[in-house]
């Protein structure tokens, strides 16, 4: 089974699940959404927006693959540049962190890490570009089918903190260091085993003593 995760690009936006291609919840404030919705074209509004973020604030979302199958995606963003965030009970947004709009996994690959692989891919982007959070509001009683406010209880399983608790809309907050302190002790851990591999490869065998080199 081979994984990765992509930046999101104008040319990859299929890999979003059909029905996440089409919404424009967080991209549009909300009398401009329900005009898009009827009259207008949502594939192209969400297009524009991803299109206006990569030029002006750069990248803003990650897409995962399981053996070359888009298995989740996230989408983030500065709240300024979100129009929808300043609608939350629970706004605003904290001044040093950057807003989670969108986490979702496919069914399919729902128990396989995805959701969190997501989360430390745009955290090593973000700690790259100097941010010190991630913020997200929860839906703390989320309906069956709705996929435009990711659930809190996801949120709380992938190490988010509450920091504005609501009974329906909480803000979460994921301080980066934290998200990506399991890739250091890893890393740390195979250097200490590769070290010790490396010394018992130069030991000499039992009952043989050391030989100096002339």
């Amino acid at each position: 089974m081979t994984r990765r995760v992509v930046g999101v690009t104008l040319d990859n936006l299929d890999g979003l699940p059909k029905q996440c291609r089409r919404c424009v919840f967080w991209e549009l404030a909300p009398h401009l959404r329900e005009e898009a919705e009827q009259y207008g074209d949502v594939e192209f509004e969400k297009e524009a927006w991803i299109s206006s973020v990569l030029l002006d604030w750069g990248s803003c979302g990650r897409i995962a693959y399981v053996d070359e199958v888009p298995a989740g995606y996230a989408l983030y963003g500065p709240p300024n540049i979100v129009p929808r965030a300043a609608a939350f009970p629970t706004a605003p947004v904290s001044a040093d962190a950057v807003l989670l709009t969108a986490l979702r996994v496919v069914t399919d690959f729902g128990d396989g890490g995805v959701g969190r692989m997501l989360v430390q891919a745009v955290a090593k982007d973000l700690t790259k570009r100097g941010v010190k959070a991630i913020e997200a509001f929860g839906d703390a009683d989320p309906v069956d089918g709705s996929t435009c406010v990711i659930p809190a209880d996801f949120l709380l399983s992938l190490g988010f903190k509450t920091v504005r608790p609501h009974h329906k809309w909480p803000r979460l907050r994921l301080e980066l260091r934290s998200a990506i302190s399991w890739k250091e002790d890893v890393e740390a851990a195979l250097e200490r085993l590769l070290s010790t591999v490396t010394i018992q490869q130069g030991a000499p065998a039992l009952g043989q003593p050391f030989r100096s080199e002339r």
